[in-house]
């Protein structure tokens, strides 16, 4: 064959310029980078991670979170990734970042985890949407108050006036026969004013009496029902909160409906309650809520997840990317002829 040795030749330069182009010299441009820092060498970004991330990162890459998941955001010609809104609470962050990823971000990260595709939200920046940790406190100890008001106005109506309590006292043998009197305090205070129409009130009563226990009955009823409504719907924790993340790693489903992401309830353990309950316990209502006198509990590598998770954040400026974080500045001036 005469044209082998040109044809083997050809193919062999293609496969070398390949390789040059698309893995040497980008190692050479990209392959050696340092950590950003100050003139002062504080501010240092990235950082290594170490501990619980560390690990939290090889569960995420063993159960597969990669394939579903990026932590990538492309640049603003090639997509809208950092006008993107987020599909969560209110107060997390409208954006999925204020810049474009950067090699750089990656210079710690082996192997490198882009993603395969995006059938979940981008993670390069969940870690900055945590709440911090006094926005996320308040939530507890809300059950408290109510029962202080609840106490407080019968102590107030339960003190009568002094200078009428000799009378209370002589119109309680009439008023004590009738059942339902006590329930209705205007009868009590007319009987104590006119005693002569109290009698007058006895003969009239055996007949109108029967219509009477429906009402009255009907009344204790409604006093009895007004605490259901107290009952406030399930409060689910501060969006991105490390409560928020195990809850949504065990029931995905019971923070949003329309989730698609399988439930990982073999990272966590369905324990007895041995005295008070664990802090660390995951509170759910309804379908998937344990038994009483049951909880569930993270394991080690859920809790190593979720610090990954929000060790995850590259909102950090860089030299050589344009942050998308300057235009609110113009924001104050475009106030200032408003208010005038």
């Amino acid at each position: 064959m005469k044209g082998f040795t040109p044809l083997v030749l050809g193919i062999l330069a293609t496969l070398a310029f390949s390789w040059l182009g698309l893995a040497y010299i980008p190692d050479l441009q990209i392959g050696h980078l340092d950590p950003q820092s100050d003139e002062e060498g504080t501010d240092i970004y990235p950082m290594p991670k170490s501990g619980m991330a560390e690990r939290g990162r090889r569960v995420y890459v063993a159960n597969g979170c990669f394939y579903c998941h990026s932590e990538q955001l492309r640049p603003d010609y090639a997509a809208s990734d950092i006008e993107r809104p987020r599909d969560a609470a209110p107060s997390s962050p409208p954006k999925w970042g204020d810049r474009r990823s950067a090699p750089r971000d990656y210079i710690f990260d082996r192997p490198v985890l882009l993603g395969k595709t995006r059938m979940g939200p981008d993670l390069a920046n969940i870690g900055k949407a945590a709440p911090a940790e006094e926005e996320a406190a308040p939530a507890q100890p809300s059950p408290g108050p109510p029962a202080a008001p609840a106490a407080s106005p019968p102590a107030s109506n339960a003190s009568p006036p002094p200078a009428n309590a000799g009378a209370q006292q002589n119109a309680k043998p009439v008023a004590q026969p009738s059942p339902q009197t006590p329930a209705a305090a205007p009868p009590a205070a007319n009987a104590s004013a006119s005693p002569a129409n109290v009698a007058a009130q006895q003969g009239a009563k055996p007949g109108a009496q029967p219509p009477a226990p429906p009402g009255s009955a009907g009344s204790p009823p409604q006093t009895a029902a007004a605490p259901s409504p107290a009952a406030s719907p399930s409060d689910s924790p501060a969006a991105y909160s490390a409560a928020w993340h195990h809850q949504h790693l065990y029931a995905p489903r019971s923070l949003n409906l329309d989730s698609d992401m399988p439930a990982y309830k073999f990272l966590y353990e369905k324990r007895r309650v041995g005295g008070e309950q664990s802090a660390d316990a995951i509170k759910l209502r309804g379908e998937g809520a344990p038994v009483e006198g049951w909880e569930i509990v993270p394991t080690y590598d859920a809790k190593c997840l979720v610090a990954y998770l929000m060790s995850l954040n590259q909102s950090h400026p860089l030299n050589e990317v344009k942050s998308a974080a300057a235009p609110p500045a113009a924001s104050p001036a475009a106030a200032k002829p408003a208010a005038k």
